[in-house]
């Protein structure tokens, strides 16, 4: 296990539809999901996508816990989520804010729907289904978009919904 670089907007990779990964039991894979984990929790980030280290693989952790980036996360065990999919959604979306390893400094106003259905394979090869809801379907819609190609900015709907990380923590500590 080794830490791995995030590779900035402006990269490639961030750009491109990812590809499915098609031997989860292999030591390449199983290696790039405890880089992963490892990489998540060294950079205070609640999940990760392997786009943002420049592998084009269907893999992302959602990993939320509390930490400097986000001090109200759940705490949940770091979860790897291979070929994941997004199966249903309910009908209500909410904006939070969100930023992301691979656009620094920046937060933005993103709306994502509240509760979710989604199907994943796990590091074992096992298939999972499971709803998602808050904070934590959050992380998956956002981590997904990585696979897609996309970032938090291209769903911001309005340029006045971003903010500079310094006034995004100002903010906070004002309704903390």
């Amino acid at each position: 296990m080794s830490l791995l670089n995030i590779i900035q907007l402006g990269h490639p990779t961030l750009r491109q539809l990812a590809q499915p990964v098609t031997n989860i039991a292999s030591d390449p894979v199983q290696q790039l999901i405890d880089s992963l984990m490892a990489t998540a929790q060294q950079a205070h980030g609640v999940g990760i996508a392997a786009p943002q280290v420049n592998h084009s693989d269907r893999l992302f952790i959602v990993a939320s816990r509390p930490n400097l980036r986000y001090p109200q996360a759940p705490t949940m065990s770091p979860t790897a989520m291979i070929n994941p999919e997004l199966v249903a959604h309910g009908e209500h979306q909410v904006k939070g804010w969100e930023g992301c390893l691979s656009v620094p400094s920046i937060r933005g106003q993103v709306p994502r729907y509240t509760e979710i259905e989604v199907a994943y394979w796990d590091r074992w090869g096992d298939r999972q289904q499971q709803i998602l809801s808050g904070f934590v379907a959050r992380i998956f819609q956002h981590e997904l978009d990585h696979l897609n190609g996309l970032v938090f900015l291209d769903r911001v709907e309005s340029t006045a919904e971003l903010v500079s990380e310094q006034v995004y923590s100002e903010r906070q500590k004002d309704e903390g």
